[in-house]
């Protein structure tokens, strides 16, 4: 089996490498983005165990997959150390650590994503503060920080992938 979890920061590649570890592999992948927010306007968090109950039921339908997205909250409830049933979770993690600055690069080059935006433009609108989201990533200490992320990843019993650079 296998269950990987990929994170990082926003414009690091976790949503491109898993859609290319899903084809390669034949896995199914799922964005956090997806179940971790209510469907509201402005965005609020969905409660993190109704998330978990959405992710239960994606991992419960598929044996081998792949999950990405930068919600610490969301990736330790997939951590199989704090489990006593670990068949269920993950084996797998990349952790997708690159400078700030090739994520800038990135978020610029970022095709539409229909299941965030309901257009280009609006996208296109939220650039810049995308881009001070990135920026911020060192020095945030939330669930979405490198910090976080950091600690996750030095916590997890399983097979574990640093990549602090993209060819």
């Amino acid at each position: 089996m296998q269950r990987i979890l990929i994170f990082g920061n926003s414009g690091s590649g976790k949503s491109t490498l898993a859609k290319k570890l899903a084809k390669t592999k034949d896995i199914a992948h799922l964005d956090l983005d997806t179940l971790a927010w209510q469907p509201t306007n402005p965005p609020e968090r969905m409660v993190i165990s109704d998330s978990f109950k959405l992710i239960n039921v994606f991992t419960k339908a598929n044996n081998n997959w792949v999950i990405e997205g930068c919600y610490t909250d969301l990736l330790e409830l997939l951590n199989s150390g704090n489990k006593d049933n670990s068949s269920d979770y993950a084996t797998d993690v990349i952790f997708l650590d690159l400078p700030i600055s090739q994520c800038i690069s990135n978020a610029k080059k970022r095709p539409w994503e229909p299941h965030k935006y309901e257009s280009q433009q609006a996208q296109n609108d939220n650039l810049a503060m995308l881009i001070t989201w990135i920026e911020d990533y060192d020095t945030r200490v939330d669930t979405f920080s490198k910090h976080a992320h950091q600690k996750f990843y030095a916590l997890f019993n399983g097979t574990k992938k640093h990549v602090t650079s993209m060819i």
